[in-house]
């Protein structure tokens, strides 16, 4: 029986227990790990003696507001307007259900009433955590409201994992260890942005370990569900602690609570493997596929997008062309790119006007649908429904509805400017375009774009006693739209992207089918995007594409091969120039479509691991579906060649994770059987040369 004030909340195998402190002042962790964690003393118990500092600040305390721990790091800082900030609490009761918890503390004097929230995701290893802050009284002013806070106790340095870039170089996995002091990421751009991603993996660096993407022990995790501005906080602190904090950023830099509103902060979703960083990520799967609901069922479909084909020169006879050449080389969707709209001959113009370009389509856009689909092919769409061009008829009759300061310029970055989705008559004008769209022509795919961030964020027409809260309210404007389109258009694929990767986060991808990791499509470039991206997000969210690109940043060539393999360890597309493909490479290409096919479905509901890094000579994606018995390998050739045959060598080889030892593998490519204790010791061998650096290996237990 659970003593009073300690709560034990159980996932799939793990658990996570909150007790209150001796006073009853707050809520801390006791014990978060495997299942049986909490039955002995907590690791994180202390001699709760403190100098200089108060108890409450070197407690692992769940959420504490600024009052009660004033100097180590506050989760909330609230006050009257034009009062003190501070608030000092009292528990007020807790409320367990079937995996879940409220805890609710009250501070009379100020008049806030504040409930932490925790919920079981059932069938995963994930907690989901927010908080409720209700102005009971009176108006409140809130300058932080973070979501929740996290403990993790280490016996050295703390390992951060965390996922870093920039516009088409996003998710780049990035360590650092930290010993003592404040580590800190977020965006202010209104979306997650592409410098870092609200995701963030802790170890304890104390306990050692290298190499590979299970490095470091066990493993914690924590991802906000959030679109728009956000921090994560790190803070090592003195006796083996390190506290996490995480939460949105008002635009403002402050809320108002009006007397009874009710604030509910974004959701943080906590995970825990004992399996490391590569178990960690399998975590994360899982909890994406349940995200996906029933759409995770549908087979996601080869795409052929013309973009990097045509760019804004959109015309029916050309798109015909590339669409004929994409359905015979396996290809199941055709999306139009930007370009198909009137006025966008380049990015200067069109945004908001969304009518297909009469003289783009002479026969009509809806012939040109039905010529697409008589191919064989569903049909696809880009659009960028926050954008408006400043010389479109949109703007002209609406300018209010574009964020601007008044008597302040409005710069433009990409020659547009971005729309208030945080007023309802913006969203009503953005749901009806795109029902517009979706009813009047047969479109089975959308993908949703957004290519600049907002600068002069303001709103015009506002009455200036206001209370203004523009980032939440464009994420909720961002939100309706989604969840009209899942419910009113629910057959319709929706893809997110945002210049590439800059709003990959859980909210929408729950919302979504696909996302858009990043437009650079180079294959080690985009190799290392995908290393990084599969940390954190699964692979039947991952939208990846072969074509003809060259590096940014690792412009070594690869092969059509590579480039397949690379990109059919997520939701495989196509956008290259097929008119300029030889014969042999659309065969080719009809080949590689051909295999993922009879694969995917272990590709995209699989356990997966991560089989070393884009670092080594070697590098791979494991895939195992022990419902079918198969294990799908895409294994890549990425370093230096060892001189072979002019010199000795021995092939390279990638050692497999989780199997039967004494299983027995058979890869009917090479009519090769394998024991398990083989696959795991030795591993798979491959022979890399000049013209050979990628392979798919298809393993079948018998």
């Amino acid at each position: 029986m659970t003593p009073p004030g300690r709560w034990t909340l159980r996932a799939e195998h793990t658990s996570y227990t909150v007790r209150l402190s001796p006073d009853g002042s707050w809520a801390e962790l006791e014990a978060w790990g495997p299942a049986g964690v909490e039955d002995g003393p907590s690791a994180l118990d202390w001699s709760r003696r403190t100098h200089f500092i108060t108890p409450a600040d070197a407690a692992p305390a769940e959420y504490l507001p600024y009052g009660l721990r004033p100097f180590t790091g506050s989760e909330l800082i609230a006050a009257r307007p034009g009062g003190e900030r501070g608030t000092w609490w009292d528990f007020d009761g807790a409320k367990e259900g079937d995996g879940s918890l409220r805890l609710a503390f009250t501070d009379p004097v100020l008049g806030l009433r504040t409930v932490l929230r925790y919920e079981v995701v059932p069938g995963t290893d994930v907690i989901l955590r927010w908080t409720e802050l209700t102005a009971t009284t009176g108006e409140l002013r809130l300058e932080r409201l973070d979501s929740a806070a996290v403990n993790i106790p280490v016996t050295g340095a703390a390992r951060l994992t965390y996922l870093t870039g920039q516009w088409s170089q996003e998710f780049q996995r990035t360590q650092l260890d930290l010993a003592r002091g404040t580590f800190t990421m977020g965006s202010l751009q209104g979306v997650p942005g592409h410098a870092y991603a609200p995701w963030l993996a802790i170890q304890d660096g104390g306990r050692g370990g290298a190499g590979g993407a299970g490095e470091g022990g066990p493993a914690y995790g924590i991802a906000l569900e959030w679109s728009g501005n956000w921090h994560i906080t790190a803070e090592a602190e003195p006796g083996g602690l390190v506290r996490v904090r995480a939460g949105r950023v008002p635009h403002e830099g402050a809320v108002f609570l009006a007397p009874g509103e009710t604030l509910t902060t974004p959701r943080l979703a906590c995970a825990f493997s004992p399996d490391g960083l590569d178990g960690l990520s399998r975590v994360w799967h899982r909890y994406e596929r349940r995200l996906s609901g029933e759409r995770l069922h549908r087979p996601r479909k080869v795409l052929y997008n013309s973009w990097e084909a045509t760019g804004f020169d959109v015309d029916a006879a050309g798109q015909l062309e590339l669409a004929e050449l994409a359905a015979d080389i396996g290809a199941e969707l055709f999306v139009v790119d930007d370009g198909w709209f009137t006025g966008r001959g380049d990015d200067t113009g069109g945004l908001g006007d969304w009518y297909p370009d009469p003289a783009a389509f002479p026969q009509g856009f809806g012939r040109f649908v039905d010529d697409i689909r008589g191919l064989g092919l569903d049909f696809g769409l880009w659009v960028e429904p926050e954008a408006v061009s400043p010389g479109s008829r949109l703007y002209a009759e609406h300018p209010e509805w574009a964020y601007r300061i008044e008597g302040r310029p409005a710069r433009l970055v990409r020659n547009q400017l971005l729309l208030d989705l945080g007023r309802p008559d913006v969203q009503d004008f953005v749901i009806g375009t795109l029902d517009r769209l979706l009813t009047t022509y047969d479109i089975g795919y959308l993908k949703w774009d957004m290519n600049r961030p907002p600068t002069e964020r303001g709103r015009p027409d506002a009455a200036y006693d206001v209370r203004l809260d523009l980032d939440a309210e464009h994420v909720g404007g961002y939100l309706r739209v989604l969840d009209h389109l899942r419910a009113t258009h629910p057959d319709v694929t929706i893809e997110g992207c945002a210049g590439g990767g800059g709003r990959v986060e859980h909210a929408t991808i729950a919302r979504t089918d696909v996302v858009w990791p990043s437009d650079n499509t180079a294959p080690l470039d985009r190799l290392s995007i995908q290393y990084g991206f599969l940390h954190a997000h699964a692979p039947h969210v991952m939208s990846s594409w072969v074509t003809d690109a060259p590096g940014i940043f690792d412009p070594r060539p690869r092969s059509l091969a590579f480039r397949f393999v690379n990109a059919l360890c997520g939701v495989l597309g196509i956008g290259a120039d097929l008119r300029a493909w030889t014969p042999e490479q659309r065969a080719e290409a009809a080949r590689w479509t051909a295999r993922y096919k009879d694969v995917r479905e272990v590709i995209h509901h699989g356990d997966v691991h991560l089989l070393g890094t884009p670092e080594d000579p070697s590098f791979g994606v494991q895939y195992d579906d022990p419902r079918s018995g198969r294990t799908v390998v895409a294994a890549l050739g990425t370093g230096r060649l060892d001189g072979a045959p002019l010199l000795p060598g021995r092939p390279d080889r990638l050692r497999l994770r989780g199997l039967d030892p004494r299983g027995r593998y058979h890869d009917a490519g090479s009519d090769t059987t394998y024991s398990g204790a083989h696959l795991l010791h030795h591993g798979l061998p491959f022979t890399w040369s000049d013209g050979h650096d990628a392979e798919l290996v298809v393993l079948t237990r018998r």
